[in-house]
């Protein structure tokens, strides 16, 4: 509430100021009219993982219909590019807390017009070791999760899961190896469980993260799982 009040103020007194350009921005978002229209939107992409497909008319992508995850859908915004991914690296390694407002907000419009299902019951962001998270201060998670509970009325929830083993850095490993880096590192700690939940992450690359976590939580008894994150990452 605070934070909301003093933004109120700012947008009164001082002109908004693009965060990838510092050219001037518009009155409901700190971005440029330039940066906003520099946004890929996730537009063609696998119904069940968020993957971009180059195929218009496939609904799941072969990975998928393979193996399918464990969650029922994906909602990733943008795909992973200029200049989302700057905004994502400088959120996480710059410590620029604010970008969490602008990418939170932009993934509530997104999800305001493109979500199929009924809400969930809860917002769950991705987890930080407690390694990592005195490493970084604040799990980004956690702060998109903020403004998405608040633009979307749906409640997040921190304590229902802990990551309890920590695990080296996702960026750089093959899919068998974070696959591997992530097994059995998150536990329930929580009940009862929801029947519905979303997930909240800030990318999602070859879904390793989310599987894992909602393997977790099925295995706790939830019965319907989301990935909610602001982008998808082609896979390499």
């Amino acid at each position: 509430m605070v934070y909301q009040f003093i933004k109120g103020i700012q947008w009164k007194v001082l002109t908004p100021t693009c965060i990838v350009c510092g050219e001037l921005g518009n009155k409901t978002l700190d971005l440029c009219l330039s940066c906003r229209q520099a946004l890929v939107f996730n537009a063609r992409f696998c119904k069940r993982c968020a993957l971009p497909l180059e195929v218009e008319a496939a609904e799941l992508c072969g990975s998928c219909l393979r193996r399918p995850p464990r969650f029922i859908a994906s909602y990733c915004a943008f795909e992973y590019g200029y200049p989302i991914a700057q905004l994502v690296r400088t959120l996480k390694y710059g410590h620029s807390l604010s970008h969490a407002q602008v990418l939170g907000t932009l993934l509530s419009d997104y999800l305001l017009q493109h979500h199929q299902n009924e809400w969930p019951k809860y917002i769950l962001p991705v987890p930080l070791s407690i390694e990592r998270y005195r490493q970084r201060g604040f799990n980004q998670a956690i702060e998109l999760g903020r403004v998405l509970e608040s633009k979307l009325s749906v409640p997040m929830n921190t304590n229902l899961i802990e990551r309890v083993r920590h695990t080296v850095e996702q960026a750089g490993l093959s899919r068998r190896e974070r696959h591997k880096n992530l097994r059995n590192a998150f536990i329930v700690i929580d009940q009862p469980v929801p029947e519905h939940i979303a997930i909240v992450d800030d990318v999602v690359t070859t879904g390793s993260t989310v599987n894992e976590i909602a393997r977790t939580l099925i295995r706790a008894g939830v019965k319907k799982i989301e990935v909610w994150a602001i982008a998808r990452a082609p896979l390499r």
